[in-house]
């Protein structure tokens, strides 16, 4: 029953449904669905589903209605002394008072379980709660020697690029050098080369002739097999004549002349 009207509730567990219409009302003052009613009542020895009491009598169980009409009202206590109409009304009043106990005393049980649960979730939660702090400073403490780590490698890879510019920058400076070394060298080479005299030369400056060393080969360098091949015979060809056999420029100036007609 609902403390909040006067609807009675089926006692029946797992049901608890309003009851209308008509209802099966028993001794021990519990009351129950048509449904549950019928069912439960239908075979022999009965007994009442909410407190398994015995229920032998032939007024232990009553289908009664719920809502009388008025006709029934009138009649129903018709003819019968006072205190035995106070009786039955005190009766009836005591089946409403243990209904409306009983429903009081479901609702602080269930109100109990739910508290119950309530602090056991409560704890859970804590439990978690506590598991997700510890974890969560873990991992603050983790984070905490990354950062420690990363700063030292900042600092490793500043280091290492100082370096690195530094080392390129004496790269750079070494390039220079060897750069200007090796064109100093190459002046100097060709510098060489060009005032060192060619054997068997004339010097015009002085108008002597220098002899080349018969023994001495000229210089050649090197343009593959062929065209050394084709150069020797060449040379070959004309017999070893040396500079002085061919006419100077000197010998040329001095001769006469002549018209040819």
């Amino acid at each position: 029953m609902s403390l909040c009207d006067d609807t009675l509730l089926c006692n029946f567990p797992k049901c608890r449904t309003k009851l209308s219409g008509f209802a099966w009302v028993t001794a021990c003052s519990h009351a129950f669905c048509e449904k549950h009613g019928s069912g439960e009542f239908s075979h022999s020895p009965v007994s009442c589903p909410a407190c398994s009491s015995a229920l032998s009598g032939k007024l232990d169980i009553v289908r009664t209605e719920l809502s009388p009409s008025e006709e029934y009202k009138a009649m129903v206590l018709a003819g019968l002394r006072p205190d035995i109409v106070l009786d039955i009304s005190a009766r009836a009043l005591a089946f409403w008072s243990y209904q409306v106990h009983q429903e009081r005393m479901y609702q602080e049980y269930s109100l109990s379980r739910a508290e119950s649960q309530l602090k056991q979730m409560e704890k859970v939660l804590n439990q978690q709660n506590q598991s997700r702090e510890l974890d969560l400073t873990a991992m603050r403490g983790e984070i905490s020697s990354l950062k420690k780590v990363m700063e030292e490698y900042k600092r490793k890879y500043s280091e290492v690029s100082e370096r690195l510019m530094d080392r390129n920058r004496q790269h750079q400076k070494l390039q220079g050098l060897y750069d200007s070394l090796r064109l100093r060298n190459m002046v100097v080479g060709v510098g060489d080369r060009d005032a060192q005299p060619q054997p068997g030369h004339h010097d015009f400056i002085t108008g002597t002739a220098r002899a080349a060393s018969p023994q001495r080969s000229p210089e050649f360098h090197f343009m593959g097999p062929d065209v050394d091949s084709r150069f020797f015979s060449c040379l070959e060809a004309e017999g070893t004549k040396t500079f002085f056999q061919f006419s100077s420029p000197t010998r040329e100036r001095g001769r006469p002349f002549i018209k040819k007609h």
